[in-house]
């Protein structure tokens, strides 16, 4: 018996309207693949916390409304059907989620990509990007708070996954990514667009035919290895299908999501270009920040031992040395 994609599932909530959302998404996937779902919920005390009885009494008054809150969540999710066990700490959000997950063993992080502004209710949104720099697995990102973020696509107004973008660069990160969204679209019966973006180059005004030729021929090189996949993938029996655009990466990425109503968009955290050390990479970045659906961003994907990968770890490029993406 195949063994699920995930059996243990951590949502990260600061009970704002985007972990509330994010909550809906924890509970879709934990149901669909008979998950274990825990809720932790940190609290961010004061840089210079203080001895000073105004200070203390803050923060006991912020830990005792947070576990009422926590105990309103457990019990939603029970009258949904999800047994869950909940958690309080306080301390730093990014350090305690991303703890958490790898002592749990979690396979996927959950929460929303803005949160409260409230120093003591923690900042979500503003360790989101951390959470997936660090995180052990890989990290969703439900934007809740966008007019249109996370708005369920199914008609009883629960969320519901049908289609999925699948942005890649051919980096073996990306096409980590790539096997993750498949292994996903085949537990939800969700088709997948396979996507590509060329970015722009700058030319001087004495670039010629050559230019142009060799431009025409980065496009027919890439779009030959999306077909490659696109065949890969179909073999599997899923529905996918592939496109390759110019423009800016994210850009691009947000368009492509837009036009194909995508439900959710699968990503890697790093690519051919790097990252910083302050950053998962400017594209990821981008995306998780002006998405306005969920953005599953791939960075160590935990897949079962003996998983048989259908979109291989590196693909090559001798047929066209020197093609960057």
């Amino acid at each position: 018996m195949t063994k699920p994609l995930m059996t243990r599932i951590l949502l990260a909530t600061d009970f704002s309207d985007g972990a509330a959302c994010a909550q809906d998404y924890a509970v879709y996937l934990a149901s669909h693949w008979g998950a274990t779902l825990e809720v932790l919920h940190v609290i961010e005390a004061p840089h210079r916390l203080s001895a000073e009885a105004e200070s203390l009494v803050a923060v006991v008054q912020a830990r005792a409304e947070a576990a009422r809150q926590l105990e309103q969540v457990r019990d939603d999710l029970a009258r949904r059907g999800v047994s869950t066990k909940v958690r309080l700490v306080l301390g730093s959000p990014a350090e305690h989620i991303s703890l958490a997950a790898k002592n749990e063993g979690a396979e996927l992080i959950v929460l929303g990509v803005q949160g409260r502004t409230n120093l003591l209710y923690g900042l979500i949104g503003s360790t989101a990007e951390r959470v997936v720099t660090e995180g052990p697995c890989p990290v969703l990102g439900v934007p809740g708070l966008h007019e249109e973020a996370g708005k369920p696509s199914s008609a009883n107004g629960e969320p519901e996954i049908r289609h999925i973008l699948a942005p890649l660069d051919f980096s073996s990160p990306s096409l980590d990514a790539v096997e993750y969204a498949i292994q996903l679209a085949n537990g939800l019966g969700a088709t997948v667009t396979l996507m590509h973006v060329l970015e722009p180059v700058c030319y001087d005004l004495d670039c010629g035919l050559g230019v142009v030729e060799q431009e025409a021929r980065k496009r027919d090189h890439w779009n030959r290895q999306l077909e490659e996949l696109q065949t890969l993938v179909t073999s599997f029996g899923l529905a996918a299908d592939v496109e390759i655009s110019g423009g800016m990466a994210s850009d691009a990425i947000l368009a492509s999501a837009l036009r194909h109503r995508s439900d959710l968009i699968v990503m890697g955290t790093h690519g051919r270009r790097g990252v910083s050390a302050q950053r998962f990479g400017s594209v990821a970045e981008a995306v998780l920040r002006r998405a306005t659906c969920p953005v599953l961003t791939v960075k160590t994907p935990k897949f079962a031992a003996g998983h048989r990968r259908i979109v291989p770890q590196a693909m090559s490029e001798t047929d066209f040395k020197g093609v960057e993406p």
